[in-house]
């Protein structure tokens, strides 16, 4: 089993910035990667990011490319979500998964933490 504790969102203005935390623990180190999903109201869950935890590989949603930074902290069994430029659109509860493979499936969820970005 493998456990993940998001934190770190709350309410920012547009423009403003935010880091959110993935805390790991049980067997993550069985994992391939970590990635970040989101959900605002009334839409779909959508990939934002992703992060191999061996080699760092990373990979963005297009809309968060040079906005957002995905990290891992190997000390401290962490993966963070950098966000600057922080938009309205922005707005959702964000969620950290873990995957055991480079395949789309992720086995493993954080309960989300929110983040509401207001003009």
């Amino acid at each position: 089993q493998v456990q993940l504790v998001e934190s770190g969102g709350g309410l920012v203005q547009a423009g403003g910035s935010l880091r959110l935390s993935c805390a790991l623990s049980g067997r993550f180190r069985s994992m391939y990667g970590v990635a970040w999903f989101r959900q605002a109201p009334g839409k779909e869950r959508e990939f934002v990011s992703r992060i191999t935890l061996n080699a760092g590989f990373t990979t963005y949603l297009d809309s968060v490319k040079g906005r957002f930074t995905i990290s891992r902290d190997s000390a401290e069994n962490t993966v963070y979500l950098q966000m600057n430029k922080l938009k309205p659109e922005d707005t959702a509860i964000y969620y950290c998964a873990a995957s055991p493979d480079m395949g789309p499936n992720y086995d493993y969820w954080g309960q989300g933490t929110q983040v509401t970005v207001s003009l």
